[in-house]
């Protein structure tokens, strides 16, 4: 009874002021909703929406796949297992959902129609406060001049009133009317706004089927030529590109021009902090003259899935381009959707990668999928200072390079001002997660763009800077469910497993030692002989099983411990990219090059589709971010392989191995956590070897060889151990690794003397004195207690 008395005063309490749980706030107080009433017909209905903005989605429902289009429109994932979905209300979904053009009454329609319990009172209020003025303006670029526009001609009256807004206005004629047309419907809303109980069946089936029936291939498009004798297939091609315009004849659009010189000082002041009308962006490509055109298609063969087509159709739903964020997993095709929609917009397009390799990777895709001339795209790297000749092109290029403040070389600098002095019709962000740190979001101003894309795996940041993109970039527009897509066949079924490694004796007591440095304890969980004879297992095991295997390691000492000791290539910061292309070239089509070791450099934007295990022996403390990231290096969709049954359960497997009792089985339990929420499981192997039969033949086996390595790790230099340090990660900044730096330092360290010392001993006094690293003399003592 007593229990009962609490739930009801917490109900009780709840009722009465309100004030107990904020929405979209992710509150984690306990919360009773019991008492809310239910429809009749509940188990038809297939959402729980809950008064403090949470949302539960029940994914064995019939309406499973309308109702989840219509949630990631409208709010933000935050767990998303097999079989119960959770969603949350917040004022940035809300803000992304009216930018697609659903309005206040359709997002409140159809949440009452497709929940079990009616929509709450507090609900609806928040919605209604969050969508009060976003999305009744627009900046819009048509004609080569900018104009606010609206269906409601009050609230531009109310816009003109503000004397900023008024002294920017353009008038071309002697009265003040409004340009007045009519408004196009957008296809992609109005599908949301159809979502209801009864709307299941047939569609429900659309993110089933594997890739045969989608007609793809692991690359997210189909390349299928038609076999001789053939007739070839008429070219049809996505819903996106060939339906209509359709006019919407229930609603006009009303717009006065304004100078493009004063679009910035417009936009600020209709911001929530001034008149609190933010703008949406759009972009009129077919009616811009100015910019030239761009010749290019996508070949005949190129084929969307249903996914694919969703994206596009939020970027594309009502015949101009606007600007946002598509979030699918790695693997899923993003590239093919970037493709895509540069050539639906036919302008000038400008592609920003994270590295040189994935500049080379953009290039190929535009002249797999596109009929652009190979001097149509160009590269902008260190290596490759390239232009297109024709007035329009694509220029791909890397963040770095555009946000570089130094002195540059003078074909570089032509380059550079190129970019900044063109209007680029897009600018496609691969992996935008990258752009709120301070060195790349530069990029934004100084690039002039008018409509932006970015893509990315994982929206997700450990600085909580994420939030940024929303003004940065523009809303997220689409984001795929990973579980749904691996059901479909449109990526990898992975085995995910966590390899427990118990530390040795005389690691784990230079581990616990008081004063050790944490580079140095890091250094040693890292280089524990269970973890590298575990590595050394699983690389002989799936190499054997003739599996293609990426081992990632952060420690770059530890990096090169490993491949040198196991005799494998691998690559890091100071790899040439000739010899990263080499590398990976022979890893993808040499049958005896069937392991790679990578260090943070193989993170984001490498394609290697051959990959189908990853080991991970080092990481970058609990970002989890990065576990996402290199399990997408191999959840691309494998081909069926001679010798392995087509009944097997996972085509690919990601291993983590952990050292036990030390302070990365804490990092490893928070990195996991994105993916878990993605739906994925982890298995527990706690005694690896022991079940595979002991540790014969494996390295490390003796005393006198684990001795050997510690004694290396204890005398190794502070920069030779630490994690590498490349552009940023989750907030760490860019480092220019190529200026010259000032650090204080002495001739012990110059000579190679650093970490030295002479030490005394009472017996033998009179021989000469070695110089020994510190902590040999420890390990001499455990040498002869061995």
């Amino acid at each position: 009874m007593a229990s009962e008395e609490v739930d009801w005063d917490l109900e009780e309490g709840y009722a009465s002021d309100g004030q107990g749980y904020v929405l979209g706030a992710q509150d984690e107080k306990f919360a009773n909703f019991s008492s809310l009433p239910m429809r009749p017909d509940h188990p038809n209905r297939p959402l729980w929406v809950c008064p403090d903005g949470r949302i539960f989605l029940e994914t064995f429902s019939r309406v499973y796949k309308q109702a989840y289009d219509f949630l990631i429109a409208c709010a933000e994932p935050v767990s998303r297992p097999e079989f119960i979905h959770e969603y949350a209300l917040t004022p940035h979904s809300l803000y992304a959902a009216v930018s697609i053009g659903l309005d206040t009454p359709t997002i409140v329609g159809v949440l009452g129609r497709l929940s079990k319990c009616g929509l709450p009172a507090e609900v609806r209020a928040f919605i209604e406060a969050s969508t009060e003025n976003y999305g009744k303006v627009k900046l819009v670029l048509q004609r080569n001049a900018f104009f606010v526009e609206s269906p409601y001609p009050a609230v531009l009256r109310r816009l003109l009133r503000d004397p900023v807004i008024r002294a920017a206005r353009v008038l071309r004629a002697a009265d003040d009317c409004f340009e007045v047309s009519a408004a196009v419907r957008d296809a992609a809303a109005a599908t949301l706004a159809k979502t209801d109980v009864d709307a299941g069946g047939e569609e429900a089936e659309e993110g089933g089927g594997g890739g045969e029936a989608a007609g793809l291939d692991g690359g997210g498009g189909s390349a299928r030529e038609p076999s001789q004798g053939e007739a070839p297939a008429p070219p049809a091609g996505p819903a996106y590109l060939i339906d209509p315009v359709e006019i919407d004849p229930d609603r006009e659009l009303h717009a006065f021009e304004i100078e493009a010189a004063q679009v910035e000082h417009v936009k600020q002041r209709c911001l929530p902090g001034g008149l609190n009308y933010p703008m949406l962006e759009e972009y009129d490509f077919r009616g811009d003259v100015a910019n030239p055109t761009l010749s290019m298609e996508l070949r005949p063969h190129v084929s969307h899935r249903p996914y694919q087509e969703k994206s596009l159709a939020k970027m594309f739903g009502n015949g101009r381009a606007r600007s946002g964020i598509i979030v699918l997993p790695c693997g899923a095709g993003k590239s093919l959707v970037g493709v895509s929609a540069a050539a639906r917009m036919k302008k000038s397009c400008l592609v920003l990668c994270t590295n040189a390799v994935s500049v080379d990777q953009w290039k190929y895709q535009f002249q797999m999928w596109t009929s652009l001339r190979d001097d149509q795209v160009c590269r902008f790297t260190s290596a490759n200072h390239e232009w297109f000749a024709a007035a329009a092109g694509v220029c791909v290029t890397t963040y770095t390079m555009v946000a570089y403040s130094g002195r540059r070389s003078e074909e570089s600098e032509n380059v550079m001002n190129e970019i900044m002095n063109r209007e680029w019709g897009l600018i496609i962000l691969d992996e935008v997660h990258v752009v709120p740190a301070q060195m790349f979001r530069k990029v934004i101003g100084i690039v002039k763009a008018h409509c932006k894309l970015g893509l990315t795996a994982t929206l997700v940041r450990e600085d909580h800077l994420i939030t940024d993109l929303n003004f940065l970039i523009g809303p997220k527009l689409y984001e795929a469910n990973w579980l749904d897509l691996t059901r479909a066949g449109h990526i990898a079924n992975v085995q995910c497993a966590e390899v427990w490694c118990p530390m040795t004796r005389e690691f784990y007591r230079e581990y616990l030692r008081p004063g050790t440095p944490v580079t140095q304890r890091q250094l040693l969980y890292v280089m524990n002989p269970s973890k590298l004879q575990a590595c050394q297992f699983l690389v002989q095991y799936h190499e054997r099983r003739g599996d293609k295997v990426i081992v990632f390691s952060d420690n770059i000492y530890a990096l090169r411990e490993y491949a040198v000791r196991m005799k494998r290539p691998f690559i890091y910061g100071a790899t040439g990219h000739q010899e990263r292309t080499r590398i990976l070239h022979a890893f993808k089509h040499n049958p005896e090059v069937n392991t790679v070791f990578l260090s943070k450099v193989g993170d984001n934007s490498l394609d290697i589709p051959e990959a189908n295990v990853l080991v991970q022996i080092s990481s970058h403390a609990g970002s989890r971010r990065q576990e996402a990231q290199r399990l997408g290096r191999i959840l691309r969709k494998k081909k069926a392989r001679l010798g392995v049954g087509e009944a097997e359960e996972f085509d690919a497997f990601f291993y983590t191995l952990v050292s036990n009792d030390t302070q990365e089985v804490y990092f490893t339990s928070k990195r996991q956590q994105f993916l878990v929420d993605q739906g994925y499981s982890y298995k527990v192997i706690p005694s690896l070897l022991e079940n595979a039969g002991g540790e014969e033949g494996l390295l490390l086996s003796s005393l006198d060889e684990q001795l050997d390595v510690l004694a290396a790790i204890l005398a190794a230099n502070e920069t030779d151990i630490g994690d590498e340090n490349l552009a940023e990660v989750d907030g760490v900044p860019l480092r220019n690794s190529g200026a010259a730096r000032r650090t204080t330092g002495n001739m012990a360290a110059l000579s190679g003397a650093a970490g030295m010392r002479y030490m005394e001993f009472a017996a033998g006094a009179g021989r000469p004195r070695p110089a020994l690293k510190q902590g040999q003399g420890r390990l001499a003592k455990l040498r002869k207690k061995g």
